[in-house]
């Protein structure tokens, strides 16, 4: 089965596509934003990736109906939460996955987790490539799809940010 977008090389575009998606958000998530990241593989130079710009919002807002209309505007559909105070939207086109946006409360473990990770792949030329390795290993492997895929990356990811011990 498919991931929801196949795994390109790195392109400069992604960053520029960040901060596009990054102003647009500001206006759904203001006052209550605290930060806007680009976060996942197409935030790390050099990395291999699915295509889809992955942001992590933080924000403490109290209006989600006003914001998933607004999100709406934007062409995202909201997910299932992934935890309490992880809310999770996503953007298609043409069946291909865009865009992938993280809100979280302040104070939420994914925060430091998906930051300290991204910030690690960028310092660590030998770990970023170990992280393409396997991703591409999962992909030409993977037979039920993006749960799959991201379930097998897990341990990968917790090891290295120390939230599992390294084996």
């Amino acid at each position: 089965m498919a991931l929801t977008s196949q795994i390109k090389p790195y392109d400069d575009r992604w960053p520029v596509m960040f901060e596009v998606e990054k102003a647009l958000l500001q206006v759904v998530f203001a006052p209550h934003s605290v930060e806007i990241q680009h976060v996942g593989s197409t935030a790390v130079p050099g990395l291999a990736a699915k295509p889809e710009i992955d942001l992590l919002i933080v924000s403490d807002h109290q209006d989600e109906d006003r914001v998933d209309q607004d999100m709406a505007s934007l062409g995202y559909e909201r997910g299932k939460d992934l935890s309490n105070g992880h809310m999770f939207y996503r953007r298609d086109v043409g069946g291909i996955r865009t865009h992938k946006v993280h809100v979280f409360r302040p104070g939420h473990w994914q925060i430091f987790r998906m930051l300290r990770f991204r910030d690690m792949l960028r310092q660590d030329d030998e770990l970023r490539l170990q992280y393409q390795v396997l991703k591409l290993e999962l992909e030409s492997k993977n037979e039920s799809g993006i749960k799959e895929y991201l379930s097998q990356k897990a341990p990968f990811i917790d090891a290295v940010v120390g939230l599992l011990p390294k084996g």
